[in-house]
């Protein structure tokens, strides 16, 4: 099972030091969530940053909020970064739920899982080289992953774990084992019952924050403003694994589940947790 890193937000010009120390280290991807009303870098351009400073190491979108981006745009966007970075780009896509983001970028929260659905024929036609429709030509450059990058859908409800079956690769799971091997077991059975070949790419997602009592209680305070929208940030702020125990545990009790891999997402900010996550490994 590999272990990737989920990036903190909070200060944009420390994610090279991250993304050269997870380079180093026995990781196997960067990953890097989305928002539009919020303090964090935009994860294409950031992305793209990182993945020129390295040379093996996948970078990864968790999760991108695709309905608040135009369609054809973001299929220019993501092959220009999975050509270019040697086809390390894996795209992690959900709709959100801010209704924010959604006022900024002048669409509907109400229609934005429709909007996703419509979507993803249209990006996999234009990664596959196909012309736009209408009279309008294809758009290039062509992804360096034939048929364009991985996509793994984020999400909960039944029809956001059918959209793997749909129209993705794999499955990401912001879940504690408790919840994920549920999920793990939707997705599965939908991937058959779709008649998809194989099996779809599990990947997991654990909060996490190693260090002295500062690293904690920094990851914790962004946490907290991060959910604070959902109106029970505490609740989310519970599940964060602060001890080299508790993530040994996640990570066996994950790799019983079947994941692929498991990101541990990291909200302080202090870069020696690469690390002391390491040293777990």
């Amino acid at each position: 099972m590999h272990v990737g890193i989920g990036l903190p937000i909070s200060d944009p010009a420390t994610l090279l030091t991250w993304a050269r120390r997870a380079e180093d280290g026995p990781f196997t991807t960067l990953g890097l969530l989305d928002r539009l009303v919020y303090d964090n870098p935009e994860p294409l351009t950031a992305l793209a940053v990182l993945a020129g400073a390295t040379e093996r190491i996948r970078v990864q979108t968790e999760v991108l909020l695709a309905p608040l981006r135009d369609t054809a745009l973001l299929a220019k966007q993501t092959a220009t970064l999975d050509r270019m970075s040697g086809g390390r780009l894996v795209l992690g896509l959900g709709i959100g739920g801010r209704q924010d983001d959604h006022q900024a970028a002048g669409v509907d929260l109400r229609t934005r899982g429709r909007r996703l659905d419509e979507q993803m024929p249209l990006l996999r036609r234009l990664w596959a080289g196909e012309p736009y429709g209408d009279g309008v030509g294809p758009i290039g450059p062509a992804p360096a992953r034939p048929g364009g990058p991985e996509v793994l859908f984020g999400g909960f409800k039944p029809v956001a774990l059918e959209r793997v079956a749909r129209w993705g690769d794999g499955f990401l799971a912001a879940a504690p084992p408790s919840w994920a091997g549920d999920l793990f077991e939707t997705v599965r059975g939908q991937w058959k019952e779709h008649g998809r070949e194989g099996a779809p790419r599990l990947v997991a997602q654990a909060n996490v924050a190693l260090g002295p009592a500062q690293v904690v209680e920094d990851a914790r305070a962004a946490m907290h403003a991060y959910y604070t929208f959902t109106g029970m940030p505490d609740r989310m702020i519970s599940g964060m694994l602060t001890t080299p125990a508790a993530v040994r545990d996640a990570l066996t009790a994950y790799a019983g589940l079947g994941a692929d891999e498991v990101m541990l997402y990291c909200y302080g900010s202090d870069p020696d947790q690469v690390d002391r996550l390491a040293h777990i490994l």
